[in-house]
């Protein structure tokens, strides 16, 4: 069975580009959800993803309802595919990529593995995965699902809710946290940026910059 719901609203772009300038890394200092297993890895060293999540559900070995999507998407928009626990069918290659790029696709994150890994590099299909392998999803007839409500690495995603994928991880934003939560990284990571500078003059250590220092002494010298 075949399910297909409207294309989610945008977020707007004025949130991407915030977003866009943080890290999944930093977030992860000052949030502990939305973010995606650790099994999924980029393709390719250093790429970076940010966009509107349009989320599909593909079972077993039919990837129709992938083929369904990318005659609908838009230019910027991010493919977040759940694959419903199967690990053994490899639903995006180097044609898929292709295809997706000639979309406008901004990038996939796929809870399963990918094929022909060296062609969607080439492609410059930014695609986050479970690996490779050589067995190929197919049109099956089976069913699947666009626009609905997904698992992927572990966490729930919306239609239209905000992905940003980096080398360090994958993390799933509600459209009304965006701004914020971007925000208060792009503070850490200025604030970091100078610390990391105190640290490479040799003007203080680490632990006196996290209180670490001052926190492990009170704790050995007993209680008071």
């Amino acid at each position: 069975m075949y399910t297909a719901y409207d294309m989610p609203e945008r977020l707007p772009q004025a949130d991407l580009d915030l977003l866009a300038q943080a890290e999944t890394a930093t977030i992860g200092h000052f949030r502990n959800i939305g973010f995606m297993d650790i099994a999924l890895s980029p393709l390719r060293p250093g790429q970076k993803l940010c966009g509107t999540a349009v989320t599909i559900a593909l079972p077993s070995l039919d990837s129709s309802m992938l083929h369904y999507a990318l005659s609908d998407v838009r230019p910027g928009d991010v493919l977040v595919i759940d694959r419903l626990q199967d690990r053994r069918f490899a639903c995006i290659g180097g044609g898929v990529a292709l295809a997706a790029v000639a979309a406008g696709v901004a990038g996939v994150i796929v809870d399963g593995p990918c094929t022909d890994p060296s062609e969607i590099v080439e492609a410059g299909l930014p695609l986050w995965s479970r690996g490779v392998s050589p067995i190929t999803t197919r049109m099956a007839s089976i069913g699947g699902a666009l626009n609905i409500p997904v698992s992927c690495g572990g966490a729930v995603v919306m239609p239209g809710d905000a992905i940003l994928a980096d080398e360090s991880g994958i993390v799933v934003l509600r459209p009304h946290e965006v701004a914020d939560t971007a925000r208060e990284a792009i503070r850490r990571q200025e604030r970091g940026a100078s610390r990391q500078d105190m640290l490479r003059r040799g003007e203080t250590r680490i632990g006196d910059l996290s209180g670490a220092r001052d926190r492990v002494a009170k704790a050995l010298s007993g209680p008071s």
